[in-house]
Protein backbone atom coordinates (compact mmCIF):
# COMPACT_ATOMS: atom_id res chain seq x y z
CA UNK A 1 0.00 0.00 0.00
CA UNK A 2 3.01 2.51 0.40
CA UNK A 3 4.46 1.49 -2.32
CA UNK A 4 1.25 2.30 -4.13
CA UNK A 5 1.07 5.86 -2.69
CA UNK A 6 4.15 6.59 -3.57
CA UNK A 7 4.16 5.88 -7.10
CA UNK A 8 0.78 7.97 -7.18
CA UNK A 9 2.82 10.45 -5.50
CA UNK A 10 5.06 10.38 -7.63
CA UNK A 11 3.00 10.33 -10.78
CA UNK A 12 1.09 13.51 -9.07
CA UNK A 13 4.66 15.39 -9.12
CA UNK A 14 5.93 14.40 -12.39
CA UNK A 15 2.65 15.69 -13.95
CA UNK A 16 2.40 18.79 -11.74
CA UNK A 17 6.16 19.51 -13.24
CA UNK A 18 5.39 18.85 -16.75
CA UNK A 19 2.48 20.85 -16.96
CA UNK A 20 4.54 23.70 -15.37
CA UNK A 21 7.22 23.22 -18.16
CA UNK A 22 3.92 23.31 -20.48
CA UNK A 23 2.38 26.39 -19.19
CA UNK A 24 6.92 27.97 -19.28
CA UNK A 25 6.87 26.45 -23.03
CA UNK A 26 9.98 24.38 -21.97
CA UNK A 27 8.33 21.41 -23.83
CA UNK A 28 8.63 23.05 -26.87
CA UNK A 29 11.85 24.50 -26.95
CA UNK A 30 14.01 22.52 -24.86
CA UNK A 31 16.90 25.16 -25.23
CA UNK A 32 14.64 27.21 -22.30
CA UNK A 33 16.38 24.87 -19.70
CA UNK A 34 20.00 25.77 -20.64
CA UNK A 35 19.18 29.71 -20.88
CA UNK A 36 18.14 29.61 -17.41
CA UNK A 37 20.95 30.34 -15.09
CA UNK A 38 19.06 30.28 -11.99
CA UNK A 39 17.46 27.51 -10.15
CA UNK A 40 14.15 25.86 -11.92
CA UNK A 41 11.79 24.70 -8.79
CA UNK A 42 9.81 22.63 -11.62
CA UNK A 43 13.77 20.18 -11.66
CA UNK A 44 13.11 19.64 -8.04
CA UNK A 45 9.58 19.10 -8.42
CA UNK A 46 10.53 16.55 -11.49
CA UNK A 47 13.40 15.05 -9.72
CA UNK A 48 11.63 14.11 -6.92
CA UNK A 49 8.37 12.69 -8.23
CA UNK A 50 10.56 10.73 -10.87
CA UNK A 51 12.07 9.07 -7.48
CA UNK A 52 8.91 8.21 -6.26
CA UNK A 53 7.48 6.76 -8.98
CA UNK A 54 10.45 4.77 -9.42
CA UNK A 55 10.55 3.42 -5.64
CA UNK A 56 6.97 3.35 -5.92
CA UNK A 57 6.81 1.35 -9.00
CA UNK A 58 9.52 -1.24 -7.57
CA UNK A 59 7.97 -2.22 -4.63
CA UNK A 60 4.46 -2.48 -5.65
CA UNK A 61 5.38 -4.58 -8.88
CA UNK A 62 8.33 -6.37 -6.48
CA UNK A 63 5.28 -6.99 -3.66
CA UNK A 64 2.97 -7.96 -6.22
CA UNK A 65 4.90 -10.87 -8.41
CA UNK A 66 7.34 -12.01 -5.63
CA UNK A 67 10.18 -10.16 -6.91
CA UNK A 68 12.74 -10.22 -5.60
CA UNK A 69 15.85 -8.10 -7.85
CA UNK A 70 12.68 -5.24 -7.69
CA UNK A 71 12.04 -5.72 -3.95
CA UNK A 72 16.45 -5.58 -3.60
CA UNK A 73 16.18 -2.64 -5.73
CA UNK A 74 13.65 -0.87 -3.71
CA UNK A 75 15.46 -1.12 -0.18
CA UNK A 76 18.95 -0.54 -1.68
CA UNK A 77 17.75 2.55 -3.25
CA UNK A 78 16.15 3.51 0.39
CA UNK A 79 19.08 2.57 1.95
CA UNK A 80 20.82 4.75 -0.34
CA UNK A 81 18.85 7.57 0.04
CA UNK A 82 18.98 7.36 3.86
CA UNK A 83 22.98 7.21 4.53
CA UNK A 84 22.98 9.99 2.13
CA UNK A 85 20.57 12.22 4.13
CA UNK A 86 22.51 11.08 6.99
CA UNK A 87 25.61 12.22 5.61
CA UNK A 88 24.56 15.67 4.16
CA UNK A 89 23.43 15.99 7.95
CA UNK A 90 26.53 15.60 9.36
CA UNK A 91 28.62 17.38 7.05
CA UNK A 92 26.24 20.06 7.13
CA UNK A 93 26.94 20.55 11.14
CA UNK A 94 30.54 20.27 10.74
CA UNK A 95 31.12 22.65 7.75
CA UNK A 96 28.59 25.74 8.78
CA UNK A 97 30.54 27.81 7.66
CA UNK A 98 31.16 26.81 4.02
CA UNK A 99 27.40 25.58 3.96
CA UNK A 100 26.76 29.12 4.37
CA UNK A 101 28.98 30.46 1.65
CA UNK A 102 27.40 27.89 -0.59
CA UNK A 103 23.67 28.27 0.41
CA UNK A 104 24.42 32.68 0.27
CA UNK A 105 26.71 31.91 -3.41
CA UNK A 106 22.98 30.01 -4.56
CA UNK A 107 20.74 32.64 -3.56
CA UNK A 108 22.66 35.20 -5.34
CA UNK A 109 22.71 33.25 -8.35
CA UNK A 110 19.18 33.43 -8.24
CA UNK A 111 18.54 37.45 -7.69
CA UNK A 112 20.55 37.53 -10.82
CA UNK A 113 17.75 35.17 -12.72
CA UNK A 114 14.94 36.71 -10.82
CA UNK A 115 12.95 37.62 -14.04
CA UNK A 116 14.35 34.55 -16.06
CA UNK A 117 11.54 32.00 -14.51
CA UNK A 118 8.17 32.95 -13.30
CA UNK A 119 8.34 29.82 -10.86
CA UNK A 120 12.15 30.93 -9.61
CA UNK A 121 10.68 34.70 -8.85
CA UNK A 122 7.35 32.87 -6.81
CA UNK A 123 10.21 31.31 -4.75
CA UNK A 124 12.13 33.99 -4.24
CA UNK A 125 9.22 36.48 -3.08
CA UNK A 126 7.49 33.90 -1.02
CA UNK A 127 11.26 33.23 0.89
CA UNK A 128 11.37 37.07 1.50
CA UNK A 129 7.64 37.46 2.65
CA UNK A 130 7.44 34.77 4.90
CA UNK A 131 11.04 35.24 6.51
CA UNK A 132 10.79 38.93 6.49
CA UNK A 133 13.86 39.77 4.48
CA UNK A 134 15.70 41.15 1.71
CA UNK A 135 18.40 39.96 -0.17
CA UNK A 136 21.06 37.41 0.55
CA UNK A 137 22.74 39.63 3.62
CA UNK A 138 20.95 42.99 2.95
CA UNK A 139 18.29 44.97 0.45
CA UNK A 140 21.67 46.22 -1.88
CA UNK A 141 21.84 42.58 -3.10
CA UNK A 142 19.46 43.31 -5.59
CA UNK A 143 22.29 45.10 -7.62
CA UNK A 144 23.48 41.62 -8.60
CA UNK A 145 20.07 41.44 -10.92
CA UNK A 146 20.12 44.01 -14.23
CA UNK A 147 16.76 45.33 -13.66
CA UNK A 148 17.29 46.47 -9.79
CA UNK A 149 20.28 48.01 -10.61
CA UNK A 150 21.11 51.46 -9.58
CA UNK A 151 24.01 51.89 -12.24
CA UNK A 152 23.19 55.20 -13.98
CA UNK A 153 23.08 52.95 -17.78
CA UNK A 154 20.38 51.00 -16.35
CA UNK A 155 16.53 52.22 -18.05
CA UNK A 156 14.87 49.52 -15.94
CA UNK A 157 11.60 51.53 -14.08
CA UNK A 158 12.30 48.83 -11.03
CA UNK A 159 16.34 50.61 -11.13
CA UNK A 160 17.51 51.14 -7.60
CA UNK A 161 14.52 49.74 -6.28
CA UNK A 162 13.65 45.63 -4.75
CA UNK A 163 10.83 43.34 -5.56
CA UNK A 164 7.61 43.89 -3.47
CA UNK A 165 8.03 41.00 -1.78
CA UNK A 166 10.18 43.30 0.04
CA UNK A 167 8.21 45.87 0.96
CA UNK A 168 6.52 46.09 4.96
CA UNK A 169 2.67 45.87 3.75
CA UNK A 170 0.23 48.11 5.58
CA UNK A 171 -2.09 45.89 6.90
CA UNK A 172 -4.89 48.59 5.79
CA UNK A 173 -4.46 48.18 2.11
CA UNK A 174 -6.49 45.26 0.33
CA UNK A 175 -4.81 45.60 -2.51
CA UNK A 176 -1.31 44.13 -3.04
CA UNK A 177 0.65 47.30 -4.03
CA UNK A 178 3.73 45.73 -6.63
CA UNK A 179 5.14 49.09 -7.38
CA UNK A 180 6.14 49.59 -3.24
CA UNK A 181 9.89 48.71 -4.04
CA UNK A 182 10.23 51.47 -6.82
CA UNK A 183 13.78 53.67 -5.75
CA UNK A 184 13.69 52.93 -2.09
CA UNK A 185 17.33 52.58 -2.32
CA UNK A 186 18.02 55.84 -3.72
CA UNK A 187 16.47 57.25 -0.43
CA UNK A 188 18.59 57.37 2.77
CA UNK A 189 19.44 54.49 4.21
CA UNK A 190 17.70 55.42 7.68
CA UNK A 191 14.16 55.83 5.63
CA UNK A 192 14.24 51.59 4.62
CA UNK A 193 12.91 50.67 7.78
CA UNK A 194 9.81 52.60 7.38
CA UNK A 195 9.77 50.88 3.72
CA UNK A 196 11.11 47.36 3.29
CA UNK A 197 12.72 44.68 5.28
CA UNK A 198 16.15 45.73 5.87
CA UNK A 199 17.42 41.95 7.27
CA UNK A 200 19.07 39.31 4.26
CA UNK A 201 17.50 36.31 4.21
CA UNK A 202 20.82 34.10 5.20
CA UNK A 203 20.78 35.84 8.69
CA UNK A 204 16.74 35.45 8.70
CA UNK A 205 17.28 31.92 7.81
CA UNK A 206 20.10 31.45 10.51
CA UNK A 207 17.84 32.82 13.44
CA UNK A 208 14.90 30.86 12.34
CA UNK A 209 17.12 27.58 12.44
CA UNK A 210 17.56 27.12 16.17
CA UNK A 211 14.05 28.60 17.62
CA UNK A 212 12.38 25.61 15.44
CA UNK A 213 15.62 22.94 15.90
CA UNK A 214 13.02 20.69 17.62
CA UNK A 215 10.69 21.28 14.55
CA UNK A 216 13.38 19.82 12.03
CA UNK A 217 14.69 17.51 13.78
CA UNK A 218 10.78 15.62 14.15
CA UNK A 219 10.35 15.77 10.78
CA UNK A 220 13.85 14.62 10.40
CA UNK A 221 13.58 11.49 12.69
CA UNK A 222 10.07 11.03 11.23
CA UNK A 223 11.20 10.82 7.58
CA UNK A 224 13.95 8.09 8.95
CA UNK A 225 11.43 5.95 10.53
CA UNK A 226 9.15 6.30 7.53
CA UNK A 227 12.59 4.84 5.71
CA UNK A 228 13.48 2.64 8.30
CA UNK A 229 10.07 1.01 8.11
CA UNK A 230 10.17 0.49 4.58
CA UNK A 231 13.78 -0.77 4.65
CA UNK A 232 12.19 -3.44 7.23
CA UNK A 233 9.08 -4.46 5.55
CA UNK A 234 11.29 -4.94 2.29
CA UNK A 235 13.91 -6.98 3.86
CA UNK A 236 11.07 -9.37 5.64
CA UNK A 237 8.91 -9.86 2.63
CA UNK A 238 12.49 -10.72 0.87
CA UNK A 239 13.24 -13.57 3.45
CA UNK A 240 9.41 -14.62 3.22
CA UNK A 241 9.70 -15.42 -0.68
CA UNK A 242 13.68 -17.05 -0.43
CA UNK A 243 12.02 -19.42 2.67
CA UNK A 244 8.72 -20.22 0.72
CA UNK A 245 11.10 -21.00 -3.02
CA UNK A 246 13.90 -22.46 -0.85
CA UNK A 247 10.52 -24.57 0.67
CA UNK A 248 9.28 -25.81 -2.96
CA UNK A 249 13.00 -26.82 -3.59
CA UNK A 250 13.12 -29.68 -1.25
Amino acid sequence: MASLRSKLAGVAFLGAGLWAWSEKGVLSDLSKMTRLHGFDPVVLILFVGGIMFILGFAGCVGALRENICLLKFFCGTIVLIFLMELAVAVLAFLFQDWVRDRVETFFKNNIRSYRDDIDLQNLIDSLQKINQCCGAQDPNDWNLNIYFNCSSSSKSRERCGVPFSCCIQDPAQNVLNTQCGYDVRNMSVSLWDERIYTKGCIPALEAWLPRNIYIVAGVFVAISLLQIFGIFLARTLISDIEAVKAGFRF
